[in-house]
């Protein structure tokens, strides 16, 4: 599937909680003291989108399979992890495999939840972590930059490059900014993709926000904190009440409803989180639908038809002839793909079209 999203944290945060509740599962232990979570829990998680369902009602078909991103609960992080205290190293491991961070972020006051630094400040919770991932970040770069030196010496344009590249980044690190804050280009990003850098993964943060202030967290202090820290690095935040979506966890469908309601919320906050998870990792959905299946696709946004045909099989990207297309909205505007069809509304696409959110296509292939 190729998408992953690492929850990341100080200790204490509610990460495992907010985990069980994406999952639905109780596979993550969520305990009030340090290092509750040592090895990462991995689960896979059903992206909320009502096209899809409706595509799905529509159509009938036998087997319906939709989107999903993947999401890691990764041990919480303390100060000192870049040099190896807590879980050091082992954490640092966990979060380079992932393709985007989550960094959930304690917005609630809990006299009986021990935070590690004694008091609840989002802004210094942020600071730890981020020092931390900059820190680890310095010290790959320098590596590195060392076991180049002979090649470039030697010549090797593809090693002069590579160094050029993280020469750029390296001092931004030690002015203590992340990598993703350097301005790079497709080319320079590939070049040093390699070292999986930490701080140059997208981050969403994840505001966890006490249930009193949750149909109205900016009146929260905590989460203003939050807010204005997301607003200075150029991201998101998303305010979930981490106790109020497990309890959601516990509730049949027909209760779920009531119980939000009597929150002020028309939807899980966790629903909002896989969507926006999902957009941070840039990616876009396309479908293809018949009477056999339904199924929502994962693809880059900005991919040309044959890179989607082969997200299904390679031979279909290989032996790619054409692609048949009805957008998702002229299906529902025709009551349907016949009358959408009939309507004039397919479109036949070569090999140049880039394929759009919500796209439902029929590939013609031969091999």
């Amino acid at each position: 599937m190729g998408l992953q999203c690492g929850l990341v944290g100080l200790p204490n945060v509610g990460k495992s909680t907010i985990f069980n509740a994406l999952t639905k599962s109780h596979g993550a232990a969520a305990e009030n003291f340090p290092f509750c979570t040592i090895d990462p829990n991995v689960g896979i998680v059903e992206i909320p989108d009502p096209r899809f369902k409706n595509l799905c009602k529509m159509i009938g078909p036998k087997s319906e399979v939709p989107a999903a991103v993947e999401f890691v609960d990764i041990a919480g992080l303390v100060a000192g992890a870049s040099k190896g205290d807590g879980l050091g190293n082992a954490f640092l491991a966990h979060i380079r495999q992932v393709n985007a961070i989550l960094h959930i972020v304690r917005c609630f006051d809990d006299e009986n939840v021990t935070h590690v630094s004694g008091k609840v400040s989002p802004a210094d919770d942020i600071e730890v972590i981020e020092l931390e991932l900059i820190l680890a970040d310095i010290e790959q770069v320098e590596k590195k930059i060392q076991t180049l030196v002979r090649l470039v010496k030697g010549g090797d344009k593809e090693a002069e490059f590579q160094d050029q590249v993280l020469q750029k980044v390296l001092p931004v690190l030690k002015d203590s900014k992340p990598a993703i804050s350097v301005d790079l280009n497709e080319d320079e990003i590939f070049a040093i993709k390699e070292l999986a850098l930490l701080t140059l993964k997208p981050v969403l943060f994840v505001g966890n926000v006490d249930e009193d202030f949750i149909d109205k967290p900016q009146t929260s202090p905590h989460y203003i904190a939050l807010e204005q820290a997301a607003k200075e690095r150029g991201t998101y935040v998303v305010p979930i009440c981490g106790k109020i979506e497990a309890e959601l966890t516990q509730l049949e469908p027909e209760e779920e409803q009531t119980f939000l309601e009597e929150f002020g919320l028309t939807e899980p906050g966790l629903n909002r989180v896989i969507r926006e998870a999902y957009t941070l990792l840039g990616y876009i959905t396309f479908f293809t639908a018949g009477e056999k299946e339904v199924r929502a696709w994962n693809i880059v946004r900005g991919a040309l038809a044959p890179q989607a045909a082969g997200e299904i099989h390679t031979d279909l990207e290989r032996g790619f002839i054409r692609a048949e297309i009805v957008s998702y909205d002229d299906i529902v505007s025709n009551d349907g793909m016949k009358a959408a069809k009939d309507a004039g509304k397919l479109r036949v696409e070569g090999k140049d079209y880039t394929v759009a959110d919500g796209d439902v296509i029929y590939f013609r292939f031969n091999v």
